[in-house]
């Protein structure tokens, strides 16, 4: 209740105002003389993912080293130890985290549109004024505070809107300050999910000794060589078609005509 209705006409009304202000007084301690609610008022939210993949080359502890997809860039993050990722359904830590991991990243951004109403009442005396922007006022509990007047203030002054302009000292006033502010409410929900690398690959067999080799017969028959009547080589000496002993004959046969022949020569010249 306004301390601004001390302009009475009758004695009833003025006990019943002050057993109203007696009661506030008891319930509340000290009656509130400058008071503030505030109300929020939100708008249709939005929203936008980001998704973010990359390769971990490197961990060790909180360190994470990862090259970016498609840029190529390497990064190096400190991951600590409150942050998961799900790896084929099982949640793991950094420290679960392996070189080759394959980790992708969703970032959703909610953006929000809110406005914040505060309403502000103050009650008061005036004890000094200084239009258009300032003015003390004197609390119910015999405190002084300054206040800023904002541009178009209106005073309740005796149940009337009165500008500062028209504040007196020593009027009782109460005024109310309503603001509104406009901001906007970002939250971010990050989740990251892994894929482990693939296994190695295993060690090479050594080649064996030996090797079985199946041979399969099929029922046509294998194409036969054609052959060609080969050119006979020239010998490099005449065959031997007899032996020597005819040779030998016609030898003999010549010595003995030789031995003829001599003997009729000599009994010639005898």
């Amino acid at each position: 209740m306004a301390i601004a209705h001390w302009n009475i006409r009758s004695r009833w009304i003025v006990r019943a105002a002050l057993c109203t202000f007696g009661c506030a007084m008891l319930s509340s301690g000290v009656r509130a003389q400058d008071t503030s609610s505030t109300t929020t008022q939100k708008g249709p939210a939005q929203y936008e993912s980001v998704v973010k993949g990359g390769t971990v080359i490197y961990v060790s502890g909180n360190d994470v080293v990862v090259k970016m997809d498609g840029t190529g860039e390497v990064k190096h993050f400190t991951v600590p130890d409150s942050q998961t990722f799900t790896e084929n359904g099982k949640t793991m830590n950094v420290h679960q985290l392996k070189v080759g991991t394959h980790l992708t990243q969703t970032v959703t951004t909610k953006t929000v549109p809110t406005t914040v109403k505060t309403v502000r009442t103050i009650d008061g005396k005036v004890w000094y004024v200084n239009p258009p922007s300032m003015v003390i006022l004197t609390l119910p509990d015999g405190t002084n505070k300054e206040y800023k007047v904002p541009k178009g203030q209106m005073f309740n002054i005796d149940g009337t809107q009165q500008s500062v302009f028209h504040l007196k000292k020593g009027m009782t006033v109460s005024a109310t300050v309503v603001t509104e502010a406009p901001t906007t409410v970002v939250t971010q929900q990050k989740l990251v999910a892994g894929v482990a690398p693939p296994p190695p690959p295993p060690p090479a067999q050594p080649m064996p000794d030996t090797v079985d080799v199946l041979l399969i017969e099929t029922s046509n028959p294998a194409p036969q060589p054609t052959q060609t009547a080969a050119a006979e080589p020239t010998p490099a000496a005449l065959p031997k078609t007899g032996s020597e002993w005819p040779l030998v004959g016609l030898l003999g046969l010549g010595s003995l005509a030789a031995g003829m022949l001599t003997r009729r020569i000599r009994m010639a010249l005898k």
